[in-house]
């Protein structure tokens, strides 16, 4: 591996070299050593320092993304050359977009260490479009995600499918009406998730396949404020029943009987386009495939 390289990113991701040097096992003055002989190599400036931080300049924000490819790849090269002679062990690097890592994911790992407790899984939470990224430019082995995605560059795979439902408070007038339609809905304020979301996007294809216009909309940047937002009665969302069943539980939120819902879509897992893989990886993904591994609600 690069030692020039691995100095460079872990003082950008800190802010500080002696954060870094701290985090590195290094001394500070090894530190500004290394990062003096990367910029002499490129042969020019890629931090600006003060007393107090560092920050990326042009050059560097073109070096910073590089180095994390690069150091992506060589840990995946390393992995493989492991797996060559030892059992399924190591790191194992996911992404996840909201809905999965924080509402699926986690009962999915705990299978994981159960059975293979010498893999070490890190996790990644982002929108679909953060994680697409991450892959794309190899920082994480693979990404679950939900929504389209632009990229050609990755393999993708159908692996589960997810429900949605139209959300009130179960306090909501619209609890006691029967035969609702969507049009009903017409003066609510919509509650929904930022551009980039996988959730964002559904709530979207469905405003315009049922060709509705919402009068209001407010765009918050997490799932658990927009659950905790309509239960106070500011609005309805749109959201999975992954996301939703322990309010349900607790007659805390109501699902809406309409015709037309749930919404069917997809988990999607994206991995690089290469035929090789970890062991670990290969261990995840087979977990992944397998339907029981969903049975948590």
């Amino acid at each position: 591996m690069d030692q020039h390289l691995l100095v460079f990113v872990t003082v950008v991701e800190k802010q500080n070299f002696s954060r870094a040097a701290e985090a590195l096992h290094m001394t500070q003055p090894a530190v500004s050593q290394y990062i003096q002989t990367l910029e002499r190599t490129v042969g020019t400036k890629l931090l600006n320092r003060s007393n107090k931080y560092v920050r990326l300049n042009k050059a560097g924000e073109i070096v910073y993304h590089h180095a994390r490819e690069i150091l992506g790849l060589y840990t995946k090269m390393q992995n493989l050359i492991d797996d060559l002679t030892n059992t399924a062990t190591g790191g194992l690097s996911i992404g996840a977009s909201y809905t999965f890592g924080e509402y699926v994911l986690p009962h999915i790992i705990a299978r994981l260490r159960e059975h293979f407790p010498l893999i070490k899984p890190t996790i990644t939470i982002g929108n679909t479009h953060e994680i697409e990224e991450l892959v794309n430019n190899n920082q994480i082995d693979l990404g679950i995600v939900e929504g389209e995605l632009k990229s050609k560059k990755h393999h993708i795979e159908a692996i589960a499918e997810d429900f949605m439902y139209i959300i009130v408070s179960a306090k909501h007038p619209l609890t006691k009406q029967k035969n609702l339609a969507l049009t009903d809905l017409q003066e609510e304020t919509w509650i929904v998730r930022e551009q980039g979301s996988g959730t964002r996007e559904a709530t979207e294809g469905m405003f315009e396949n049922f060709q509705f216009n919402p009068k209001e909309m407010m765009e918050f940047g997490s799932t658990q404020i927009i659950k905790e937002s309509v239960e106070a009665g500011l609005g309805v969302s749109l959201l999975s029943h992954w996301v939703i069943h322990k309010e349900l539980k607790l007659q805390k939120l109501y699902t809406l009987k309409i015709k037309g819902f749930p919404i069917i879509r997809k988990f999607l897992l994206v991995t690089p386009s290469t035929k090789f893989q970890t062991r670990a990886s290969e261990i995840f993904i087979n977990l992944l495939r397998d339907p029981k591994g969903y049975d948590i609600i």
